[in-house]
C-alpha cells in the first residue's frame, strides 16, 4: 500500500504546479520574493512607505456553485477570473489597491491539465486586477470529493492610505448613485439559477434569440474585475464617497452597506438596461421583481456614492477603463435602506 493507491497522487500534484508556473509568471509584481514553490509568498512592502498611514485590506471568497456549471460545460479556463474577482473587487471597494493573491483548490483527483487550466483562469483575474498571484494550494480530497469534481477559493490582500479608504461616511442627501455595468449573472445566486434551468448539456447548448449566445455561454461569463475602473476614478480627482460591490443579497443587501445612518439610497430601475439574462430567468422561474433585485446584480456589478458635481468625471474614467457606467439614482434623508422606483 503506498499514497497514490490510497486515492492521493503527490506526483501529478508536481506536475500540476509545474504546468501553473507559466500562468503565474504573468502576474508578477516587482515586489514578489522567490519562486512559485515556497512553503509561503513572500511580498516587498517597501514601497507602502510613501504612504501617509497605510492600511492593509483582505478578502477572501469562492465561485459558489457556479463551479458546477465548469463541471457540466467542460470549462475550466474562466472560473479562475470569478474567484479572483469576487476578492479583488471588494478591496477596491474599500479605496483599494490589491497586491497579491492565493488560491487553494480542494479536487477529488489532481488531473494536472485541468488544474493548470484552472489557474490560468486566477492568473488572468490576477493580470487584470493586477496582484501577484504569489502562492496557492491544491488538496486532493479521494473519498470526500467525487473524482471529477473540484471547489476554487481565494484570499487577496490589497493596501489603501487611511486618507483614501472608502467608507461611506461622508454621503449626503443629494449625491449622486453611479453605477457599473455587470458582465451578467456573477457568482452569485446559481442554486436558484440550477433550479430554474435543467443543468444538462442540451439545455446548457440551448440557443436563445435574447441573450444572442447559448445559455451555457452567458452563465459562464467570468465576473466582472472593478479595479482599473475605481483606480481611474481615483486618479481623476474624484472622491469616492460610498461604494458597494452588488454580489449575493443583490440590491437590498449589498447598497445599504455603505450607507450611514439617516440616508437612504433611491435607485431607478429604468437608468439602464437590465440584461436579458436576469429577464429570462424572472420570466422561467417565476421569480418576483422583489425577490430578483434581492438575489441578483440585476447588471450593476458596482454602485457609487459621488458628489453631484463629479458625475461627467466619473463615467469619463470608468468609460475610459472599459467599463459601462450609469447615473441610476440619488440619495436622500430617511432610514438606512433602498428603494427602488
Amino acid at each position: 500500500m503506498d499514497y497514490k493507491k490510497a486515492g492521493v497522487d503527490i506526483e501529478a500534484g508536481y506536475k500540476s504546479v509545474e504546468l501553473m508556473k507559466a500562468h503565474i509568471k504573468k502576474t508578477m509584481r516587482s515586489e514578489v520574493l522567490g519562486e512559485i514553490g515556497g512553503f509561503a509568498g513572500a511580498f516587498d512592502l517597501s514601497k507602502i512607505k510613501n504612504m501617509e498611514e497605510p492600511i492593509l485590506l483582505s478578502g477572501t471568497d469562492g465561485c459558489g456553485t457556479k463551479v458546477k456549471l465548469a463541471f457540466l460545460m467542460d470549462k475550466h479556463d474562466t472560473i479562475g477570473i470569478d474567484a479572483v474577482a469576487m476578492c479583488v473587487n471588494d478591496i477596491a471597494c474599500s479605496g483599494g489597491e490589491p497586491l497579491f493573491f492565493l488560491d487553494y483548490i480542494a479536487c477529488g483527483k489532481n488531473y494536472p491539465e485541468k488544474i493548470a487550466t484552472i489557474v490560468s483562469g486566477v492568473a488572468e483575474g490576477c493580470h487584470q486586477s493586477g496582484a501577484a498571484l504569489i502562492g496557492g494550494e491544491t488538496a486532493e480530497h479521494p473519498g470526500l470529493m467525487p473524482e471529477d469534481e473540484y471547489d476554487l477559493a481565494g484570499f487577496a490582500v490589497g493596501v489603501v492610505d487611511k486618507k483614501d479608504l472608502i467608507t461611506g461616511n461622508d454621503i449626503k442627501p443629494g449625491d449622486a448613485l453611479i453605477g457599473i455595468a455587470s458582465s451578467g449573472v456573477h457568482s452569485n445566486g446559481f442554486s436558484l439559477v440550477r433550479k430554474v434551468f435543467e443543468m444538462t448539456k442540451e439545455s446548457l447548448d440551448t440557443y436563445y434569440d435574447e441573450l444572442g449566445k447559448t445559455l451555457g455561454e452567458t452563465l459562464i461569463t467570468p465576473t466582472r474585475i472593478y479595479v482599473k475602473a475605481l483606480k481611474n476614478i481615483k486618479d481623476a480627482g474624484v472622491r469616492v464617497k460610498g461604494c458597494s460591490h452588488i454580489t449575493g443579497g443583490g440590491f437590498y443587501e449589498n447598497i445599504p452597506r455603505m450607507l450611514p445612518d439617516g440616508i437612504t439610497a433611491i435607485v431607478d430601475k429604468n437608468s439602464y438596461e437590465v440584461p436579458a439574462i436576469f429577464k429570462l430567468l424572472a420570466k422561467k422561474g417565476d421569480i418576483d421583481e422583489q425577490m430578483m433585485y434581492n438575489t441578483y446584480n440585476m447588471g450593476l456589478g458596482m454602485v457609487l456614492a459621488i458628489d453631484p458635481a463629479d458625475v461627467d468625471k466619473t463615467i469619463a474614467a470608468i468609460e475610459a477603463a472599459g467599463d459601462k457606467a450609469y447615473i441610476v439614482g440619488t440619495t436622500k434623508e430617511g432610514e438606512k435602506g433602498v428603494e427602488l422606483c
